[in-house]
């Protein structure tokens, strides 16, 4: 039995010697590639070589090309069939012979995005972009012992990367995609402008093996854009798009209209990344929205997904009706000035107002949810009067990102935006937005007339003059939407309304 227990005792802090830290892990592997200064010089990168698919023997073309900060794209050919995956540096695209071109959404638009991150500047900026490193498992690649480093994103993103024992080369990734996980495996290193790269790839890409052999590997300083946009593709000509903003500006003014007839749902969830690298929700609060007299109010109806006791909703309902009674307050102030010039409490900027502070690129027609859209990429419009535009205007003129109008109906199906560039609040007095926060935005067809919102991922971090830093991660989802004829009165705020 002591025999067995000093085995448990020398088992165990053997493990824990040969165990080492993330950190040590990437300090290592930088110094096998040629140290920081050397990765980090090469801007660019540019690999071509074959394909081979292993279950058939088919063989074609391959060619990546990789630019920091994260633009990225990858194509290759097989028998005739074209594969090209890119991300441009606003939105990840796929394109192939069998569905055609296609924008990126959801967990494979974060993931692509993340990838092409990586390919350009590996993990030395993780902390830059407040991802967290922790250790992955110990395992063997291509029979050497190989230690596992996982690298998670804001997003909720993860890379799982394997470093050689020895020599602390970079030996494997296991990089997610949507539902699947692509992996590549390296060898044949050899150093390029300083920098050691793999000239053999082992690869399973959408639950397919294949191998990659390069015949060159070439570093540059940069590549025009274009290498990274949009393949050109025919088709029905596109609606011009000044006119297109003008008639979205119009559908946007009965939107409002129409929103003002609808109650509806609002469940707020807040997210936290860990110390272990895992994305977990650390709370929730649902309430129900309604307009009185063109403002909305809202009276929450639950907390951490649970209904609230009989105390906190009384409590809940009192504070709706304060809303009420400030909104009755205010209005009648406003009437007494001036019967002429109502005011609503929320001062909306349209998308339409908004895309004038922003540059629209590549054009194109997609299908999404069903239904024939136009989406275009944005980005900061240089000639744009920041000085002396609106705070919110200042704030979108600094974004970049992705859009869909439903082409039909002219109005803003979803966006994807990120801030290209830092943005002060109250001059950098108050409080700063840090470049890289996104946000998207999703809307839903409702009962054939409106689009109105469905989901709200917001990621950034802020800094707050005096309190230091803040990350905000939340999901905001909307919903159970229901039109009701007549407005709520103070009475009502102690049950629920209804349709």
């Amino acid at each position: 039995m002591r025999y067995i227990f000093l085995l448990f005792i020398i088992a165990a802090f053997t493990a824990t010697a040969l165990a080492q830290s993330p950190s040590k892990i990437l300090s290592k592997a930088e110094k096998a590639l040629g140290g920081r200064k050397a990765v980090t010089s090469v801007k660019s990168w540019k690999r071509v070589g074959t394909i081979t698919k292993i279950s058939n023997g088919a063989s074609g073309s391959f060619l990546q090309i990789s630019q920091a900060p994260d633009l990225f794209y990858t194509r290759y050919e097989l028998d005739g069939f074209e594969t090209e995956v890119g991300f441009n540096g606003r939105s990840a695209w796929v394109r192939d012979s069998r569905d055609g071109l296609r924008t990126l959404t959801g967990d494979p638009a974060v993931d692509l995005q993340t990838e092409a991150r990586y390919r350009s500047q590996l993990w030395l900026n993780y902390k830059k972009d407040r991802a967290k490193i922790t250790s992955g498992s110990r395992t063997e690649v291509n029979g050497r012992a190989a230690n596992a480093v996982v690298m998670s994103t804001p997003r909720g993103a993860s890379l799982k990367l394997f470093f050689d024992n020895e020599t602390g080369l970079p030996v494997r990734e296991e990089i997610p995609f949507g539902d699947a996980t692509d992996i590549y495996e390296y060898s044949d290193h050899r150093k390029i402008n300083g920098v050691a790269q793999p000239f053999e790839i082992n690869a399973v890409i959408d639950g397919e093996s294949y191998r990659i052999e390069l015949s060159s590997v070439e570093a540059s300083t940069s590549f025009s854009l274009s290498q990274f946009s949009f393949p050109e593709t025919s088709g029905r000509p596109l609606p011009e798009i000044r006119s297109l903003l003008t008639q979205l500006q119009t559908n946007e003014d009965e939107v409002e209209r129409i929103l003002d007839t609808y109650s509806y749902v609002q469940k707020n969830t807040r997210r936290e990344l860990g110390k272990d690298g895992i994305l977990r929700e650390t709370g929730s609060e649902t309430n129900q929205l309604s307009f009185h007299r063109g403002n909305r109010i809202s009276r929450q109806i639950e907390k951490n997904g649970k209904p609230l006791t009989s105390r906190e909703q009384a409590e809940a309902d009192k504070d709706t009706a304060k809303q009420i009674e400030e909104i009755e307050k205010r209005i009648a102030k406003e009437e007494k000035r001036s019967d002429d010039n109502p005011q609503r409490r929320e001062a909306r900027v349209s998308i339409a107002e908004v895309l004038r502070a922003s540059r629209l690129i590549n054009p194109r027609r997609e299908r999404y949810k069903g239904r024939e859209m136009i989406v275009f990429d944005f980005e900061p419009n240089p000639d744009f009067d920041m000085k002396n535009a609106k705070s919110v205007l200042k704030f979108f003129g600094k974004t970049a990102g992705v859009m869909w109008i439903d082409e039909n109906d002219r109005q803003v199906a979803r966006i994807e935006a990120f801030l290209a560039d830092s943005y002060n609040i109250g001059g950098g007095l108050l409080a700063k937005l840090r470049k890289g926060a996104s946000f998207t935005l999703e809307q839903e067809r409702v009962n054939n007339e409106i689009w109105l919102p469905s989901l709200a991922d917001i990621n950034l971090s802020v800094r707050v003059l005096m309190f230091g830093g803040a990350n905000v991660n939340q999901v905001v989802r909307s919903y159970d939407y229901q039109k009701f004829a007549t407005e709520v009165e103070k009475a009502d705020v102690n049950t629920e309304e209804k349709p």
